[in-house]
């Protein structure tokens, strides 16, 4: 399985409304529930209606699309990371799965994954 690393930084936030984010930029993973509404953007689209944020974030994605009778691919990674003490932020698209890790963290997640047999790219 092939493994995308994403040379943008990310941020996760809440922000007050949708009216300034950037929903035609290449990364925007919006969330609206009862309760908030999150974001994950790259940081420099961080919009200035933010309210809560978290900053340092790398990315990978899982390539290709991946059907939705697969059992067991995002486990795995996380299993995987989690054993190392890794913290992971995931958000899912129709496609595929986005991995989000720790700055600090992501050079080892990328190695534990390549040493693990995913061919990272």
């Amino acid at each position: 399985m092939e493994i995308k690393k994403i040379d943008d930084d990310f941020t996760v936030c809440k922000v007050k409304d949708y009216t300034l984010v950037n929903i035609e930029d290449e990364y925007c993973f919006i969330g609206k529930t009862d309760e908030e509404n999150s974001l994950v953007c790259r940081t420099e689209q961080v919009p200035a209606n933010v309210t809560e944020r978290e900053d340092g974030w790398k990315a990978f994605r899982i390539q290709g699309v991946l059907d939705f009778s697969l059992i067991g691919i995002l486990s795995k990674i996380s299993t995987l990371l989690a054993e190392n003490n890794i913290g992971i932020f995931v958000v899912s698209t129709y496609n595929t799965d986005y991995v989000l890790v720790k700055k600090e963290k992501f050079p080892m997640a990328l190695q534990l994954l390549a040493d693990a047999g995913y061919q990272v790219v």
